[in-house]
């Protein structure tokens, strides 16, 4: 029962979550299986669901200070790149012979820049996952919360930092393979990078991490800090005519949520295969804000739905219809402003409302 109320309020959505995240977790094994089992999960499947749980988890870390704290943020997209390229740099190291990458053999540079020192250690990649986004964003977050920027201004700002960073990693001069990225990767820790245990592997520690990330976040959300966020919110002015210090508390939601985009990233590159600046691309944040916005704001499993299904429908419409995605996502985006400010989970709840009356 404990589990069940880490997960839930409610004692029947806990358990439905709970079997959700069980399925989760043992999904990545099916594809252990042999391949004429009729449980078996092949590949493209595997691969399909772990990043599509990295986009979730992304979903997750935008509700934190979206849903909670009012902050709207169309830059996530650029944490989520940050840390996909922290570890992308650990598994180029790991592709090359010498430890100097391809592309940087094709610009004839004959060392790795100072910023690549110590890249070929796996525990220092993970620590460069998570202080690079985190630097990032408090250094931002300090300057844009003390300027007291907000609503649609601090949007926008976040887009437009997104934009730079996007056009800064395409030059190849830059040291991140410009306009390619990184590619090529063949193993993790000396282990085979395509193998079938280290593809159920990466779904698997994917899926762990989305589970502990929710129940820490629901945890958090449930303590006097996830209260001060929400009065943030819904009137800042009067908490801080309380006494309170909201910088802090904006500060302190806004690097947490860019550290968790860049974990989402930093488990999505070893799965997609690749990790280009196209991942900063504007729009890719402003999906984010759909998948959060469609699922329910502020409710945290509300992302996740949203997330994944946008995503489930995204891989169909972009090899069947390609050119229509992005038409398909606006009129998605404005079909559930209207009419259903409250997302999916605000439908399931209006639901039981009606029918318990």
């Amino acid at each position: 029962m404990k589990i069940i109320q880490l997960l839930s309020d409610k004692p029947h959505s806990g358990i439905a979550i709970a079997v959700c995240f069980a399925i989760l977790l043992a999904l990545p094994w099916l594809h252990l299986l042999p391949a004429d089992s009729t449980l078996h999960l092949s590949a493209y499947w595997v691969t399909l669901i772990g990043k599509i749980m990295c986009l979730a988890l992304v979903a997750l870390a935008l509700d934190l200070v979206w849903g909670y704290a009012g902050i709207l943020s169309l830059g996530h997209g650029l944490y989520f790149a940050l840390g996909g390229y922290a570890f992308g740099m650990y598994l180029m190291r790991q592709s090359a012979g010498d430890g100097i990458p391809d592309f940087m053999r094709f610009l004839s540079w004959t060392e790795v820049p100072w910023f690549w020192v110590g890249t070929e250690y796996f525990l220092w990649s993970l620590v460069l996952v998570v202080l690079v986004p985190g630097i990032i964003a408090f250094i931002f977050g300090f300057f844009a919360f003390r300027s007291k920027i907000k609503g649609v201004y601090f949007s926008i700002i976040t887009q437009a930092m997104t934009f730079a960073a996007a056009l800064l990693f395409f030059r190849n001069e830059t040291g991140f393979g410009g306009n390619n990225g990184f590619t090529g990767f063949k193993t993790i820790l000396g282990l085979d990078i395509t193998s079938a245990s280290m593809r159920a592997s990466l779904c698997f520690i994917t899926a762990l991490v989305l589970l502990l990330c929710f129940i820490g976040l629901r945890h958090l959300m449930n303590k006097p800090y996830g209260r001060v966020l929400g009065a943030i919110r819904d009137s800042e002015n009067r908490l801080q005519y309380l006494g309170y210090r909201t910088l802090w508390y904006k500060l302190s939601a806004w690097v947490l949520s860019a550290v968790i985009a860049g974990i989402a990233g930093a488990l999505y590159v070893p799965q997609a295969g690749i990790i280009n600046p196209s991942e900063m691309n504007p729009v890719n944040s402003i999906e984010m804000a759909v998948w959060v916005a469609a699922g329910g704001r502020g409710t945290l499993i509300g992302p996740l739905i949203g997330a994944g299904l946008i995503n489930g429908v995204k891989t169909y419409f972009t090899s069947a219809y390609p050119e229509a995605w992005l038409l398909i996502l606006g009129t998605l985006f404005i079909v559930v402003t209207i009419f259903l400010p409250k997302g999916i989970i605000g439908l399931f709840d209006r639901f039981k409302k009606e029918r318990s009356e």
